[in-house]
C-alpha cells in the first residue's frame, strides 16, 4: 500500500479523535511558536497537520497565513468541516510532504508533530530536509516533534525511527541551529504513553 493510501484509510476508518498521537490541543507546539515571537502576518505551515487543531488555535490567536499539508485529503477534511467558514482563511495541501510544490523562502514557522519519524528511508528523510532548507526563510524557525529514544518502535501499523536532539540536529544539517529542546509524555485515546521529543531549530 502506497504512503498516501495508508494515511488515507486510517483517517477513513477512524475518527480523528480516535488515533493514537490525537491531543485536544497542541498545547506545547502552540507555546513553542509562539515564544518565536512572529507577527500575526507570519507565514506558519503545519506539516501533516491536517486533523489536527493546532490551526483553530492559531487562527483564535489572530494569525492570518496558515498553511496545512497533509497527505490525507480525508484528515485536511475533518478540519475543514470542523472549522466551518474559517477553512476559507487557511491554504489547504494534499500532498505528500517530500514532494509537494513548496514556495521558496516563504515560511516564518515550520511545525511537524509526528511526521518526520515516520521516514524510515535515509533518502526520504534527505527529501524532507531538502524542502525544508528550500521553503523556510532565513531566520526561520522550525519546530519538530517525533518519538523519543523511549518511544514506540511502531506506529498506525508502520515502523518509526526514534530520535534523541543530537540525532535530529544531524538529520536536518548545520543550517539549522538547535535553540530548544523538550520532552514530553503523550497519553493516547487507549490510555497507554507515548514519549516524543521537541526541538525548536532556527534557520542560519
Amino acid at each position: 500500500m502506497s504512503r498516501k493510501a495508508h494515511w488515507q484509510t486510517v483517517y477513513e476508518s477512524k475518527a480523528p479523535t480516535g488515533v493514537s498521537w490525537y491531543q485536544p490541543h497542541l498545547d506545547l507546539s502552540l507555546q513553542l511558536i509562539i515564544d518565536t515571537k512572529i507577527s500575526s502576518e507570519a507565514g506558519i505551515i503545519d506539516i501533516g497537520g491536517g486533523a489536527s487543531t493546532l490551526v483553530d488555535d492559531l487562527l483564535a490567536r489572530g494569525f492570518k497565513h496558515i498553511t496545512v499539508l497533509d497527505i490525507s485529503l480525508a484528515a485536511l477534511g475533518a478540519s475543514q468541516a470542523r472549522l466551518g467558514e474559517s477553512a476559507e482563511t487557511v491554504t489547504w495541501l494534499e500532498a505528500d510532504v517530500l514532494d509537494a510544490p513548496l514556495p521558496k523562502q516563504t515560511y516564518d514557522v515550520w511545525h511537524d508533530r509526528a511526521v518526520f519519524h515516520f521516514l524510515t528511508d535515509s533518502g526520504d528523510r534527505e527529501k524532507y530536509a531538502a524542502a525544508l532548507e528550500h521553503s523556510v526563510k532565513p531566520l526561520g524557525h522550525v519546530i519538530m516533534a517525533t518519538f523519543g529514544l523511549d518511544g514506540p518502535t511502531k506506529c498506525s501499523g508502520l515502523d518509526v525511527v526514534r530520535y534523541d536532539p543530537d540525532r535530529m540536529q544531524a538529520e536536518l544539517g548545520d543550517q539549522f541551529m538547535l535553540i530548544e529542546k523538550q520532552s514530553e509524555t503523550h497519553r493516547t485515546p487507549a490510555g497507554t504513553t507515548q514519549q516524543f521529543i521537541y526541538c525548536h531549530f532556527q534557520k542560519q
